[in-house]
């Protein structure tokens, strides 16, 4: 297996959105994966909060509001699915939430953290040992292998090779992969690509899970084995999940179910 230097771990950043650094202030990250039983000290309390999120994006002399001030809570522990039409915003709404861009107006707290205090650097950070994030086209690097992929946002979090394989063995083995993980992207069906992002989502032990039509290009019943993964690892794991989707069945299995329509969060 072959490691990134350090000369191409910007781009590595960039190409693993979902995943990008170690944690804030973490002096040893290969200590810091907790049992999912710890991470909830109170059930019942809320992970998240977005209040007032207003996105403009301007274009020259013209400028395009996607939602204003838009306001969401989450519960720690449940699953979430964003439905709406196409061009609502929702991934907008879901990069918003994750910190993968940043409001016009508003403000997100994981906790009681407001996560858009942070520059941009150790946001980085502290998206990559809190938030993991799933894509619909699944962003997998073609180069590297399914493992490789898996531990991608550990190497970049400055664990050991050695650790970060074992860490990411565990979880391709989680979400039943661990026969194809030397396999590259291109060797590897749609449904299998899913489970990889999936793995690397949840390599670092995440408390929040975003998904962004996890099974947008799947068959249904592909779609529908994903589905059940989905539900089976965020109750295992005992994760806060957002899903953006189109597919009733997903919405289905969730908690809650929003509609995003006309700039308006119901």
């Amino acid at each position: 297996m072959r490691l990134p230097d350090k000369s191409n771990a910007e781009d590595l950043q960039i190409a693993t959105a979902e995943s990008d650094n170690s944690k804030v202030a973490s002096p040893n990250p290969e200590t810091e994966i907790l049992d999912p039983q710890s991470k909830i000290q109170n059930p019942k309390s809320k992970i998240l909060r977005a209040e007032g999120l207003t996105r403009t994006y301007n274009s020259g002399p013209s400028s395009v509001t996607v939602f204003e001030g838009l306001s969401l809570e989450l519960t720690e522990g449940e699953m979430v699915a964003i439905v709406g039409p196409s061009g609502a915003g929702k991934s907008t709404l879901l990069h918003l939430l994750g910190g993968l861009d940043r409001p016009t107006s508003g403000s997100i707290k994981l906790g009681e953290f407001d996560i858009f205090k942070l520059a941009d650097v150790d946001l980085a950070r502290f998206r990559n040992r809190e938030i993991g994030f799933i894509f619909q086209f699944h962003h997998l690097l073609p180069e590297f292998t399914a493992l490789e992929n898996a531990m991608m946002p550990l190497l970049i979090g400055r664990w050991s090779m050695r650790s970060a394989g074992e860490r990411a063995v565990s979880v391709l083995t989680r979400v039943g992969l661990s026969a194809r993980s030397t396999h590259r992207p291109g060797e590897l069906s749609g449904g299998e690509q899913a489970r990889v992002a999936l793995a690397r989502a949840l390599v670092a032990g995440p408390r929040l899970l975003l998904a962004d039509e996890p099974t947008g290009d799947l068959d249904s019943r592909t779609s529908e084995s994903i589905h059940n993964l989905l539900k089976e690892v965020h109750a295992s794991q005992k994760l806060t999940s957002v899903i953006v989707t189109h597919n009733e069945r997903l919405a289905a299995i969730c908690d809650r179910v929003l509609h995003l329509e006309d700039g308006r969060l119901r």
